[in-house]
């Protein structure tokens, strides 16, 4: 056996140990299936008015990173429009969330600084902290006292990393407490407004907005792929905190710019934002929480917001039931560890303005035939 062949079973070896653990993840496509699974809140993504931004004239590629070839008037209007929207100085738009949280946490921190993140943060994020160089410390979800001791404990420069709206568990991060705690220690602190950001604000600017807490937090991320229905993702703070991500974030510097259209997408897609039914989300998301109590035998999560979840804490289990709610027609996909932690295996449920008060009986139903 040759040494690529010898690799190969190598990784085999470790797929089995995945499938048989029931870990092995897969990739399928839901097709017409009734979408409770989606980040696409308001049906963006199918919202004729950005599928068809004209941009006959415009190059089908950026052609190169945003410092070389792949600038535009197109990109330097979004990031102006994002940034008045989110009542900030400057935005940088990056081309994936991912790439966004990698490449402020890689470059932000020095080596004796500390990076201070909730236990549930995103992994985005903790990628980017693990490529500084920075010390790193997690407190408990949600528990502005653990931070506190954490805080007390930090040294250098202090950076705390939170979600507004945490993805896996669909829960509100205690913005307010946190924004005090942060000023009272001289932290800085940086909020991931991905489920946030179109969901919640008058405007659909996001939580740090609704709560008016813009001058207290050092740096968003706002992210495009999920109530916006598109992709990409910016980061929003200063015009300092801009040029800097310009010149040290390397997910940005060595890759190739989103295309002029998309930029058109984006504007587009804010200006929708305000206009977005967020009445009809947050009455469905009230119907979704009053319709679960008729099953008590199941283990739902407490989420006020579009994401709500059931809780298995099996790994086939929860797969097995993902795969009955699909051959009824209905698309939910497990979320298994590493993702979520062992033993909180779930369901994962969103909640679109698409979908209907019928659509969420017959799933919480056919959850209920399956767990019977």
């Amino acid at each position: 056996m040759d040494i690529q062949k010898q690799f190969d079973q190598f990784l085999q070896d470790k797929l089995d140990e995945k499938r048989s653990s029931g870990l092995l993840r897969s990739l399928i496509h839901a097709g017409d299936k009734i979408d409770f699974s989606s980040n696409d809140y308001f049906g963006f993504s199918r919202n004729p008015l950005l599928q068809h931004i004209s941009g006959q004239s415009l190059p089908a590629g950026a052609t190169g990173s945003r410092s070389i070839t792949g600038n535009s008037p197109e990109a330097i209007d979004a990031e102006k429009s994002i940034a008045a929207f989110h009542r900030a100085e400057a935005a940088l738009i990056f081309n994936a969330g991912y790439m966004a949280n990698v490449g402020l946490f890689s470059c932000l921190a020095s080596r004796s600084d500390t990076y201070i993140s909730d236990e549930y943060i995103h992994a985005s994020i903790i990628d980017g902290m693990r490529l500084n160089h920075a010390n790193r410390l997690k407190f408990r979800h949600n528990d502005v006292a653990d931070l506190e001791k954490k805080l007390l404990a930090a040294t250098g420069k202090k950076f705390v990393a939170i979600e507004s709206i945490y993805s896996m568990d669909g829960d509100e991060a205690p913005l307010q407490e946190i924004a005090e705690i942060c000023q009272k220690h001289e932290a800085l602190l940086i909020v991931d407004e991905a489920h946030a950001t179109g969901v919640f604000g008058e405007r659909g600017e996001g939580l740090v907005c609704h709560y008016q807490l813009e001058k207290e937090i050092y740096a968003c991320v706002y992210t495009f792929g999920k109530a916006l229905g598109l992709h990409g993702a910016a980061v929003v703070g200063s015009s300092v905190l801009r040029n800097y991500l310009l010149n040290h974030a390397r997910s940005f510097i060595f890759a190739t710019a989103l295309p002029p259209h998309s930029y058109l997408q984006i504007q587009k897609a804010y200006q929708a934002l305000p206009g977005a039914d967020r009445k009809s989300l947050y009455e469905l998301i009230d119907y979704f929480r009053e319709a679960k109590t008729k099953y008590p035998n199941i283990t739902f999560m407490d989420s006020r917001s579009a994401i709500q979840g059931i809780i298995i804490g099996d790994s086939f289990k929860a797969r097995a039931l993902s795969e009955h709610l699909f051959s009824k027609g209905i698309f939910v996909k497990a979320i298994l560890p590493p993702t979520v932690p062992a033993g909180t295996e779930r369901l994962r449920i969103c909640l679109h303005t698409f979908n209907t008060r019928e659509q969420v009986d017959l799933l919480l139903s056919a959850v209920n035939q399956f767990l019977s």
